[in-house]
């Protein structure tokens, strides 16, 4: 280390540290011009922002003091307890896997998808294989062609994960690729695949596979410890972490049962997270997990060999089936944010996964986007880059201890498989959900092109329908549902009747009173499938009848404008469009503006789906059968 000489120059060094007290008043002073009168503590609060499992995001994070610095340490990458990575170089030397999904049920094509992705980026295969993918007889024609010693290959198998398994490994034998230089996860996930489909497999076919991949195959890793189950039934982050553990755990006590030693049965396990647009949270979710790991391996009587090996998938949860071209933004954060918190592997699904079979274009944009991050931004070139920000490092100490105390919830109800039967999993992430629902309802939480600023215009893409995906457990949801409810309605009117159902917005003096409300209230209602009509620019109560009859709506119709005009015109507009035919009124600002002149209000914070139903139930529109 060079220490430079005191030649003066030192930055800063003449002014005094700043205290957290009086970033406070200054806060405080901020909030007072608000009308807000808050001190201290109360006044930092206000620009706090709540999130699930309890944790909130301070406006200020600095250096830990008091009770805070007695948090646990951090420890070096490649070191127990493994927050900072579970190599000591991390994926700085080659950089992640770039690990592509391949659905279908076609080995052919499932062959030539494979064999296009791994000339172009792609470092490792993940293969449906059974009743919702490639026959298992079809495994071979399907990796034909695919240097098996080079490329690794995941299973997905569900129920079928034996026969599966053992097809793969006889495709090893049979291609002459040495023991020693296959690498494959077998992807055996018994408990995951009941949480998905509520039928418990045999196990005793896994324990087996695992002690003979322990004894003859080092490259290759039987179980899989999927955590999407239950992030794609609604759960929060601490949710997936803790259910993450509690299939680990049940895992390890029935490898050891089964004849393993702890450290043969902690290497048999590959963990698998859903990676979001919330790039933090994915940051610290993936440095927690590998934290709460390396506690069960301690507690185990192995802490050496708690490093856990991740695969992060992007979300599916926030994938959008209207304007999908945005989920290709979501997918880069969320990669973005899996490289940085450190995953081993990670899957890029193509923007059009949710519509059916992915085309070539989705597929290549897909891998190309790990290829950029590693290649052009050269983000796996750190170690763990996010180590040492005040705000990660509290997240992921806040986020591990409400996972671990979720986990032990579970194992208190007897383990997963317990907790799985019982319904205490599906209720706690229906909870969880029911609250996510409301934020996303309320557009509080936006879904860009869906919730906001969404095209009514657009042309939809079409896709290959995929095979049916396992289902009977736990649900399935979408950020989307709900608006992609209300969409399907507007389309089946549409298809019905040759018109979208249609809100006449009468706008009430000049653009600069009613141009933020009449914007607001035409992304409202398109969020809906209902097509604004704005014309002319502005009405008055000589003027709206003959604009509404003209506009073509379907009874409803909304007023735009400043508080001051509503008092002067609102009454007068709002019977001259009930005159014209109008059966409802809104408004389009604080409920309460102009009572007794009009029927309902819509306002930043209202119930969007709550009222774009309600609306689209007026029109005469039906319901989805």
């Amino acid at each position: 280390m060079t220490v430079l000489p005191d030649d003066g120059l030192s930055l800063a060094a003449e002014f005094p540290d700043a205290t957290h007290e009086q970033w406070q008043r200054l806060v405080e002073g901020v909030l007072r011009k608000s009308g807000k009168e808050l001190t201290g503590e109360a006044a930092e609060a206000a620009l706090s922002t709540t999130l699930e499992d309890g944790l909130t995001t301070r406006p200020l994070y600095t250096a830990p003091s008091g009770a805070d610095a007695k948090a646990e340490p951090t420890g070096f990458p490649g070191f127990a307890p493994f927050v900072r990575g579970g190599t000591p170089d991390g994926t700085s030397t080659s950089g992640w896997d770039v690990r592509q999904r391949i659905a279908g049920s076609d080995p052919v094509r499932v062959n030539e998808a494979a064999l296009a992705d791994l000339e172009n980026g792609t470092t490792s295969l993940w293969l449906t294989v059974g009743r919702s993918g490639i026959p298992v007889a079809g495994l071979g024609r399907a990796l034909d062609g695919v240097y098996l010693d080079l490329a690794p290959v995941v299973l997905d198998a569900g129920a079928e994960y034996a026969e599966a398994a053992r097809a793969l490994l006889a495709l090893y034998a049979e291609r002459g690729v040495a023991p020693e230089a296959a690498r494959a996860s077998l992807g055996i996930d018994p408990l995951g695949h009941e949480a998905r489909t509520g039928e418990a497999p045999d196990t005793a076919p896994a324990v087996e596979l695992a002690r003979e991949a322990a004894a003859s195959w080092p490259g290759v890793r039987a179980l899989a410890v999927d955590a999407l189950p239950y992030h794609e039934a609604g759960g929060s982050a601490a949710e997936e972490l803790g259910l993450s553990l509690a299939t680990g755990v049940a895992y390890l006590r029935t490898l050891t049962e089964g004849g393993l030693g702890t450290e043969a049965a902690l290497g048999q396990l590959e963990f698998r997270y859903a990676a979001t647009a919330d790039q933090f949270l994915t940051i610290a979710k993936l440095r927690a997990a590998r934290r709460l790991w390396a506690r069960v391996a301690e507690a185990c009587g192995a802490p050496e060999a708690g490093a856990q090996r991740q695969h992060a998938v992007t979300s599916p949860v926030m994938m959008t089936r209207r304007d999908p071209w945005v989920n290709m933004l979501r997918t880069t954060v969320a990669s973005m944010a899996a490289g940085v918190g450190g995953a081993d592997s990670v899957t890029v699904l193509p923007f059009d996964a949710e519509l059916g079979l992915p085309d070539a274009f989705a597929r290549r944009i897909a891998r190309n986007t790990s290829t950029i991050l590693l290649e052009e931004s050269h983000l796996a070139r750190v170690i763990d880059p996010a180590g040492g920000s005040y705000y990660v490092e509290r997240l992921t100490d806040e986020l591990a201890h409400a996972a671990w105390e979720f986990f032990q919830t579970v194992e208190r109800a007897g383990g997963l498989a317990a907790a799985l039967r019982s319904g205490l999993v599906a209720e706690r992430l229906a909870a969880t959900w029911a609250a996510r629902s409301k934020k996303l309802a309320t557009r509080r939480e936006p879904i860009t092109g869906v919730s906001e600023f969404p095209l009514l215009s657009e042309k939809p893409l079409v896709r290959e329908a995929a095979p049916a995906a396992p289902a009977g457990g736990l649900p399935r949801v979408r950020r989307d549902e709900a608006y992609e409810a209300l969409r399907a309605r507007s389309d089946a009117h549409l298809e019905s009747t040759g018109a979208r159902p249609r809100v006449f917005l009468a706008a009430l003096g000049p653009a600069a009173a009613h141009t933020a409300r009449a914007t607001f209230a035409s992304n409202l209602f398109q969020a809906g499938g209902i097509e604004p009509v704005h014309e002319p620019v502005s009405v008055d109560a000589a003027t709206a009848a003959e604009a509404y009859a003209a506009a073509g709506a379907d009874g409803v119709a909304v007023l735009c404008s400043s508080d001051a005009l509503y008092e002067e015109q609102a009454a007068e507009v709002a019977a001259a469009l009930r005159a014209a035919g109008a059966s409802t009124v809104f408004l389009a600002g604080r409920p309460g503006t102009s009572a007794g002149a009009v029927d309902e209000y819509v306002f930043a914070g209202c119930d969007a789906v709550a009222v774009l139903s309600s609306v689209l139930d007026r029109m005469g529109v039906p319901r989805e059968q």
